[in-house]
């Protein structure tokens, strides 16, 4: 536990709580050619999370957004709406929103600076590829990508590009959730004694009770455009996202075609903070146990009941489970400290929080371990406001708070978890390599075969050189 301390003082910067990071930025793409100038932002994806993160972007004065994007034109027109009624109630008369039929049209347009990146899972990887290959900064939501594989791709894109990223892992930033960067920091300085074990619970999604069948595909969605990488299928409304709402949560989440469950979605949150805790940023879990259940003869696929153990550097045990409180739990041989979103949401139709209490999302054995941290303490970097902090960051060429190396780390120890709980064995994780060893069944899982070769992140990085 003390080396683990001494080595995060030196690598983060002491109190200061700086991010020591290898200089891949030599020169920002944007500050260099726009000073006083707007960021200029275009949202792809504008369904439950992407109409949350318009809302959030818009707060933020120095970026403009500008253009938005979806494959529901229902979306794209609401979207659209949202931005122009924003800018017209703070008194401009001619307020234009571009809506682009294409992701790829924003990519090409000169005029736009950064993107959001808001679709389903399984788009992230080449969508995110391809804006950095574009020379676009990017905010993507979690998890950073749908497999290990395209989150080392991204990786090769980010670096090659010098662009700046940041993960939608909000977590990390003080408002509105601000139990996990103190808790973090409490674990990781030694509060609770040397670090034995975290305990995550992240929900648990239930069978919808209805089998699967084919629907017509509405006027108003590209549904081939939609499915994207992912394999080809009949349209299924409780499948993709409501066609009565923009609120709703939406099917593929619990489609594991789209996304892997709730290991990767709220498991990309707690994970993200467990890291933290552990100072494992850029580390990682080297055995993995798992076992679940997993949906079946229902329209809904992904795991249902689950219990994971995950075995990370100085013999710390994460453990994840579906009965546990939603949240992270660091145990330590002096006490613990967790850590939780309490009853807030990030939206009115969150699933189940696996028993979220209204107890204080911030809470501890003992209150000496809630006491204020000294000068000497490791500190995370500042950032009140998540969106606000990957827009300064851009701006100032700087890494964001939730940058692309620590998230690639976040998302391939979920992805690892999901890999051991489908083959119900342990399995052997090795971070340096981002493989399974000699362990071909499990490194199998690590890559899903793009539907086209279009939507092939290696493919699209052969193409551009990269």
């Amino acid at each position: 536990m003390n080396h683990r301390r001494q080595f995060l003082k030196k690598s983060l910067g002491g109190a200061a709580g700086l991010i020591a990071l290898p200089n891949l930025f030599s020169g920002s793409l944007f500050a260099a050619t726009s000073a006083n100038k707007l960021l200029q932002v275009a949202l792809i994806g504008c369904g439950r999370m992407g109409l949350t993160d318009l809302g959030e972007c818009l707060a933020v004065p120095q970026a403009r957004l500008v253009g938005v994007c979806d494959v529901d034109t229902r979306r794209s027109a609401e979207a659209q709406r949202h931005i122009e009624e924003f800018y017209k109630a703070k008194g401009e008369s001619n307020v234009a929103v571009k809506i682009y039929e294409d992701f790829t049209e924003i990519l090409a347009d000169p005029e736009i600076d950064a993107v959001i990146i808001s679709t389903p899972d399984h788009c992230h990887g080449y969508m995110a590829v391809k804006a950095a290959l574009a020379g676009k900064h990017i905010y993507c939501q979690k998890p950073l990508t749908y497999d290990i594989s395209e989150s080392i791709a991204l990786q090769k894109a980010v670096q090659a590009k010098k662009i700046i990223l940041q993960v939608g892992s909000q977590q990390r930033s003080v408002n509105p959730f601000n139990a996990f960067r103190p808790a973090s920091e409490f674990a990781v300085n030694g509060r609770v004694g040397n670090l034995k074990t975290i305990k995550i619970g992240i929900g648990l999604d239930h069978p919808s009770g209805k089998k699967p069948a084919a629907m017509p595909i509405p006027e108003n969605f590209d549904f081939d455009r939609w499915l994207g990488p992912a394999p080809q299928q009949d349209y299924m409304e409780l499948r993709c996202h409501p066609q009565d709402s923009f609120g709703g949560r939406p099917g593929w989440i619990t489609t594991e075609d789209f996304g892997l469950g709730m290991i990767t979605n709220w498991g990309a949150h707690h994970i993200d903070i467990a890291h933290w805790g552990m100072g494992q940023q850029l580390g990682g879990p080297s055995v993995i146990e798992a076992k679940a259940t997993f949906m079946t003869d229902d329209v809904w696929t992904v795991h249902h009941k689950y219990h994971i153990e995950m075995l990370y550097p100085d013999g710390v045990q994460v453990i994840l489970d579906d009965t546990f409180e939603n949240g992270i739990h660091f145990e330590g041989d002096e006490g613990w400290v967790f850590c939780s979103r309490s009853s807030i949401k990030v939206t009115a139709s969150d699933g189940d929080k696996a028993g979220a209490s209204e107890l204080p999302a911030l809470r501890a054995s003992k209150d000496s371990i809630l006491s204020k941290l000294g000068a000497d303490a490791i500190l995370w970097p500042s950032s009140e406001n998540h969106k606000q902090n990957w827009v300064e960051a851009v701006i100032a060429n700087t890494q964001p708070v939730a940058p692309l190396d620590q998230g690639v780390r976040t998302m391939q120890a979920c992805a690892a978890a999901w890999i051991g709980m489908k083959l119900g064995r342990k399995v052997n994780w090795d971070v340096a390599t981002a493989s399974f060893g000699n362990d071909g069944e499990a490194n199998a899982l690590c890559r899903r075969e793009p539907r086209s070769p279009q939507y092939d992140c290696y493919e699209i990085l052969k193409k551009s050189g990269v």
